[in-house]
């Protein structure tokens, strides 16, 4: 693999971002499968380009939502589809990760072309030509290597799931792909500082924006 399974840190740690979002609570596939849209004003859109953000196992929650909200900001639509249909984290640190690497991953497989069809409707754009993705878990070696397209990491220097092992090897698999890569590593943070770090410690606040810096310049140089 190119990164570790889930482990118990992605369900043991994490902090509530604070912040109202400003898009809207959808219904895609016929209503079956929640979803979150934030979308771009109007003098800001970068038409024909968006996001699909995939969420952690904290699916829709308040900070994911923040951080569509803010590639909204920066032109692009973003949806956030709901891919454990249901079966997210509620309780912060309540989480049977086992139960769901088990059970709940065949779950998410029938709804992929639900949430594709729904993309391609709701930000005018056609499938995904570039990848970007902050601290990767339960990452298949021919999955990486199967990439058509710019593919971007933010990885953290402490991460049990994507240590430096896995990270070399995945340079190594990029690099054989072809395809323009980039992995910047951030120091003295853990696995989820991009998405649900303590936004009260100073460094872990600078890391997480300068993630987000990173995936905005990366769609910016390749989808515009």
């Amino acid at each position: 693999m190119a990164s570790y399974p889930p482990g118990q840190c992605c369900a043991a740690t994490g902090f509530k971002h604070e912040g109202t979002p400003t898009g809207e609570d959808i219904k895609i596939n016929a209503g079956k499968i929640a979803a979150y849209v934030a979308k771009p004003a109007a003098d800001k859109n970068n038409a024909g380009a968006g996001i699909i953000l995939i969420p952690d196992i904290f699916a829709i929650s308040n900070n994911s939502k923040l951080l569509a909200d803010q590639f909204a900001g920066a032109g692009y639509t973003t949806l956030i589809p709901d891919i454990f249909n249901g079966d997210e984290v509620f309780e912060w640190g309540k989480y049977d990760i086992m139960k769901y690497i088990t059970e709940g991953a065949d779950a998410t497989t029938p709804i992929r072309p639900s949430i594709l069809a729904a993309w391609d409707t709701a930000s005018a754009a056609s499938g995904i030509n570039v990848g970007y993705t902050a601290h990767p878990s339960f990452i298949e070696e021919k999955e990486l290597a199967a990439i058509t397209g710019p593919l971007a990491i933010s990885a953290a220097e402490t991460d049990a799931i994507f240590p430096a092992e896995k990270r070399h090897q995945s340079e190594v698999i990029l690099k054989e792909t072809g395809q323009p890569y980039q992995i910047n590593l951030f120091s003295g943070v853990e696995h989820g500082f991009a998405t649900r770090g303590d936004m009260s410690i100073k460094h872990l606040r600078f890391a997480k924006e300068q993630a987000f810096q990173q995936a905005a310049a990366w769609f910016d140089y390749f989808l515009l």
